[in-house]
């Protein structure tokens, strides 16, 4: 029985569905928004807003748990500088999930998750990017 269990397995091993879960976050917080089945978005949902709530004390502990549980140090950096500073003073719900209709193949429930409010670019990226934009100018 499956008392108070709210987690859905979909058909994998226990390391395939962290590891697939791990991607869609990944994803989500590299690319702002993802196109996915409903059940893996409800899923992903609820580990990337934990994810946010993590990364919002901004501690060094948090960082290297955020770490190990994304598959990628830009995540964990675009998470941290990008996505926590555009959902400053939201008390929760960091994400949507807009239904996009049936896939034609299998007749799966398609959606699109993505963040409330879409972090902006950091500073840094700008900035070294105006000077290349201006030297090409100059050419």
């Amino acid at each position: 029985m499956r008392h108070n269990r709210i987690a859905k397995k979909f058909g994998r091993s226990t390391s395939h569905r962290k590891a697939l879960m791990s991607s869609l976050v990944t994803n989500l917080i590299v690319q702002s928004s993802i196109k996915t089945t409903l059940p893996k978005a409800k899923q992903a949902r609820r580990d990337a807003e934990k994810m946010v709530t993590l990364a919002r004390k901004g501690t060094l502990a948090a960082r290297r748990l955020a770490a190990s549980r994304l598959q990628s140090p830009a995540a964990v950096q675009r998470l941290f500088d990008c996505v926590v500073p555009a959902m400053d003073g939201r008390p929760g719900g960091y994400t949507r999930i807009c239904k996009l209709g049936q896939r034609s193949s299998d007749g799966s429930e398609m959606c699109l998750l993505q963040w409330v409010v879409m972090p902006k670019k950091p500073e840094a990226a700008e900035e070294t990017a105006a000077p290349a934009d201006a030297e090409e100018k100059k050419a």
